[in-house]
């Protein structure tokens, strides 16, 4: 909403209708995009459309409420011991929900995600025990979670799979043919346990719309700025590399990145990142729209899968490992935990023994230049 060229009011309304006519029949928010105007837009758009004929996902986690940021680090998690006891968690999500279905206009969500938990919001019984109330309570069919923004919860993502297995039933993480390290990892996981995953970010931060392109030229306050120095020349020059594949099968290069990571199990859904950008040679966000749309309702494309060996050979071009300090439980952390980074325990390390994950190797950042980037 605060990205890339100022979009009107009235244009974001019609790019979501656009978008529920083009075959699009998710729709996800969270309460803390605009301190709620992201729902309050979302439910505005959708409003007098048949309930049943698309998905609602919201997302809750960060206290709001209050209004009060903690400076760079933005709005607490509910879970923060300086805002509440666990015995008063399901009072909090309960009121969270609540509020975010009256900004939507509707009296249920279809998914509840719990949005970039700390290691309290993977873990804890009570937060979800208090989940699950709000399946009883009707406010939402199933429940998962969402961690982010940054990179990483690896291990962390497993524990909750495998801790609150039949009542976690969905999960988002970040993936895509630039970006595949280190999502895949919690795949095999996800698929014992039954999950259905939501990528996102699979525009890899909006090259995959193709007008990202060398030069560009990111708007004041743009989140991507922050990204390491040269991402958006390697990343075009590791795409380029990709085109074949998508010529081949007649794609745009988001179709192919939306493809890629659906030719994965347990992957359900694609989420890329929609943004207006600054440019006369930007493309039109209704086209993105489009071309995202068609590939749930074009005959041709939703059931098309990338056989084994070209889904190999465009992991082995985006291959990304090592590239970034990840988040999460990490071996590379040490000392008191924080919000979005903590140590690993005895149980982490055990879960990464049970899936053939190994710390020290995998978890870790080996390029330089992002170690000094970050």
């Amino acid at each position: 909403m605060h990205f890339g060229e100022p979009v009107s009011d009235d244009r974001f309304l019609n790019l979501i209708r656009h978008a529920y006519v083009h075959g699009i029949r998710t729709f996800m928010t969270a309460d803390v995009y605009g301190l709620g105007q992201a729902d309050e837009m979302l439910g505005r758009a959708l409003d007098g459309l048949a309930r049943d004929t698309y998905c609602l996902v919201g997302m809750v986690g960060h206290d709001i409420y209050p209004g009060k940021r903690d400076g760079s680090k933005g709005y607490l998690r509910f879970t923060d011991p300086t805002l509440r006891k666990p015995s008063e968690f399901l009072d909090y999500l309960k009121m969270a929900v609540e509020k975010q279905l009256q900004r939507c206009r509707a009296t249920k969500l279809d998914v509840l995600l719990l949005h970039n938990p700390d290691s309290t919001g993977y873990s804890s019984p009570a937060v979800w025990k208090a989940m699950e109330k709000l399946i009883d309570a009707k406010l939402t069919d199933r429940v998962g979670i969402a961690p982010g923004p940054a990179n990483g919860f690896t291990l962390d993502i497993i524990q909750c799979f495998e801790r609150f297995s039949g009542l976690v039933t969905r999960a988002m993480i970040i993936l895509n043919p630039l970006e595949p390290w280190p999502g895949l990892m919690c795949l095999p996981a996800a698929q014992k346990h039954g999950m259905k995953l939501i990528t996102r970010v699979v525009d890899y931060g909006g090259l995959f719309h193709d007008d990202v392109k060398p030069g560009h030229q990111f708007g004041y306050g743009d989140h991507r700025t922050f990204r390491p120095a040269g991402w958006v020349d390697g990343g075009n020059q590791r795409m380029d590399r990709m085109r074949d594949f998508a010529h081949k099968h007649n794609l745009t290069m988001l179709q192919l990145a939306c493809l890629w990571n659906l030719s994965h199990a347990p992957v359900e859904n694609v989420v890329p990142t929609l943004i207006q950008e600054v440019g006369p040679n930007a493309k039109p966000i209704e086209i993105k729209v489009d071309e995202l749309g068609a590939v749930g309702i074009d005959a041709r494309l939703k059931d098309f899968k990338f056989d084994d060996d070209e889904r190999r050979q465009i992991l082995d071009i985006g291959n990304n490992k090592g590239c970034m300090e990840l988040k999460g439980g990490n071996p590379s952390h040490t000392g008191e935990p924080l919000p979005d980074r903590w140590p690993l325990n005895d149980e982490l390390l055990q879960i990464a023994q049970r899936w053939d994950i190994k710390p020290q190797e995998d978890l870790v950042c080996t390029h330089h230049t992002a170690k000094a980037a970050a």
